[in-house]
């Protein structure tokens, strides 16, 4: 399969679930540590662990350790890229975009 369909498959997978659109709501007010997520979430650490995977994965959310500890944070890279992608799947091939930074091409936003 194609890379750039797998991509964007793992991003859509990463919105495509309540709990994980709950996390990233969670995390628009500053990054989090797990076990302040799992206690708002009122998920396990399995369960989170399962979703921020996923989040990870997607590149919408990136990691930090400290020590024991995993804080959690919104990646901005991951933002402009989910909104690329969301524009390249759903726009059609005869408009064009007012905006040079919301085509999938534009170097500006890479």
């Amino acid at each position: 399969m194609d890379f750039q369909l797998e991509k964007a498959a793992k991003l859509f997978k990463a919105l495509s679930d309540p709990k994980r659109l709950a996390i990233l709501a969670q995390l628009r007010s500053g990054e989090k540590c797990a076990c302040t997520l799992q206690e708002l979430m009122a998920l396990t650490q399995s369960g989170l662990s399962y979703h921020m995977k996923i989040l990870c994965a997607s590149g919408l959310v990136t990691a930090r350790e400290d020590g024991r500890w995993i804080h959690y944070r919104l990646n901005p890279e991951g933002q402009a890229a989910a909104v690329r992608l969301l524009l390249e799947y759903t726009t059609p091939d005869s408009v064009q975009l007012e905006n040079p930074c919301a085509r999938p091409d534009a170097d500006c936003c890479q």
